[in-house]
């Protein structure tokens, strides 16, 4: 499967489904201004082990989020659409814009593509008693703030484990400890 390597960092979840409609890839979502720690880490983790590229809606508080975002990580790469491109109804947003023009921004922020494949799969969730049974959810939140990768349902934990770079003894360490 073909994806992005960087992480898009998104400002809201509506932006993550647009971006997802255009290309299937990893996003982030600051939600605002008030980025919380757990997502300053997560951008963290995901600017030191793949990369980012910022791309915020053609507006004020996009280019606001862009600059504090800019300054923890400087070396990020920019994604940028036109505002006639985010604009539907009075409102602006990458969630206005067509999937081909959200691909041609990131192919002009010069994304990595690369084509994926997964060192986790859903029986290592299983073994460690983090899919389908109970207690699971509790386990991939622990695991998951262990390993920096926040908590997300089954199918969106072993996404993140495969998206991330987690290697598997750092994986199976933590999980051990469960």
């Amino acid at each position: 499967m073909e994806s992005i390597a960087e992480v898009i960092v998104v400002e809201g979840r509506d932006d993550q489904a647009a971006v997802k409609r255009a290309i299937d890839t990893e996003t982030i979502a600051t939600h605002g201004y008030g980025i919380k720690k757990s997502t300053w880490d997560l951008i963290e983790r995901a600017y030191h082990t793949r990369g980012i590229i910022i791309f915020t809606d053609p507006d004020f508080a996009g280019e606001e989020i862009r600059r504090k975002l800019k300054e923890k990580f400087p070396n990020a790469k920019d994604a940028y659409l036109a505002r006639a491109d985010a604009v539907k109804a009075g409102d602006i947003g990458i969630e206005n814009a067509e999937p081909e023009v959200i691909l041609q921004a990131l192919q002009k922020a010069q994304c990595t593509k690369i084509t994926i494949i997964p060192e986790f799969s859903m029986s290592d969730l299983m073994k460690y008693g983090l899919a389908g049974g109970t207690g699971a959810a509790d386990k991939r939140s622990r695991l998951g703030k262990a390993l920096g990768i926040g908590y997300g349902n089954s199918a969106a934990f072993l996404n993140k484990l495969n998206q991330y770079g987690i290697a598997r003894h750092e994986f199976e360490e933590e999980a051990g400890k469960l």
